[in-house]
């Protein structure tokens, strides 16, 4: 690619699926998808996004920023990018992953929310696709229940992308009050917990506090709060190359 023209990122969502500890509809994290969104906007980068099965996407409903509870400051962010008419289309027709080519793009965004434990975990294809961008050098971003792919995203030398790393994503902590405010189990299991049983280091900032960290080219964000200081990372990444 032309080092004058604008970035280009892709940002990966998870497709819509049901929950199997509440029931629930789940999809992505909405503000994970929309500050980041801004913030590459803010730069001018050209930003596809795409999903393992592509077409619609649906953010988790407990992500609405209209519902959330009283008191919380107002994320003007989420609810223009919900309602905007140009990003409400990009949410009907996102990408299938089969169609995204490591050489069209300076980096790889994946967002996270309900749906990854499910959708994300064992998808062997964005595992590899990860694994691609980061081998050949590029920004390998992930937040929240998206960085569930570097419990088990393998190089090309058999190794554990994570393997020797720093990075974060939904702590227990928080995962503790999601399950105290649900009044049950939310997750089929925590990423924290699994982390720990890796040669990686797992670290993690107060609870619903931005908090990203970059270890070389793979950037993590903490939790729905972290989007903007995820995307400012990968930017800072980006700068430098």
């Amino acid at each position: 690619m032309d080092s004058n023209s604008p970035k280009r990122i892709v940002v990966i969502i998870s497709n819509s699926t049901k929950s199997e500890m509440t029931g629930w509809p789940i999809g992505f994290w909405l503000s994970e998808l929309a500050h980041p969104y801004w913030e590459f906007t803010k730069q001018g980068y050209q930003i596809t996004l795409a999903s393992p099965n592509g077409g619609e996407v649906l953010f988790d409903g407990i992500s609405d920023p209209e519902k959330a509870r009283p008191g919380t400051p107002p994320d003007f962010v989420s609810m223009g990018f919900k309602s905007h008419p140009g990003t409400v289309e990009l949410l009907k027709n996102t990408k299938p992953l089969n169609e995204i080519k490591v050489n069209d793009y300076d980096g790889i965004f994946v967002v996270g929310g309900l749906g990854p434990m499910y959708t994300f975990v064992d998808n062997n294809e964005l595992h590899d696709l990860f694994v691609q961008f980061y081998e050949s050098g590029k920004a390998s971003a992930a937040i929240c229940h998206g960085t569930v792919i570097l419990l088990k995203s393998k190089l090309s030398n058999g190794r554990l992308l994570s393997e020797g790393k720093r990075w974060t994503g939904f702590a227990n902590a928080e995962e503790d009050m999601v399950d105290a405010g649900a009044g049950k189990k939310v997750e089929p299991f925590r990423i924290e917990d699994e982390a720990k049983k890796l040669s990686t280091t797992f670290v993690s900032g107060p609870a619903y506090k931005p908090f990203a960290i970059a270890d070389g080219n793979l950037i993590t964000g903490q939790q729905g709060s972290s989007g903007a200081a995820t995307a400012q990372l990968t930017i800072e990444y980006l700068n430098k190359q």
